[in-house]
């Protein structure tokens, strides 16, 4: 089993959680941040500002990113 952190950015803002998340594997965590993020993106999406981003990424035990999601809000002219 390995660990990983979650960690969300919006703006300037950026952190990470301290207790780790044991996943099985790869896939595993992968589908686990997929459903976090799915709980999440519904609020967040509601108060996204015009030209912004939204990021949560899954962390390796070394807290480097192994997965990321991104929602960017664009203003196309």
């Amino acid at each position: 089993m390995s660990l990983y952190f979650f960690r969300i950015s919006q703006g300037r803002y950026s952190g990470a959680a301290d207790q780790p998340y044991e996943c099985a594997s790869r896939e595993s965590a992968w589908s686990e941040l997929t459903a976090v993020c799915a709980d999440l993106i519904g609020g967040i999406s509601r108060s996204l500002q015009k030209d912004a981003e939204w990021r949560m990424e899954l962390l390796d035990e070394a807290k480097q990113p192994v997965f990321r999601i991104r929602l960017v809000a664009e203003s196309v002219g």
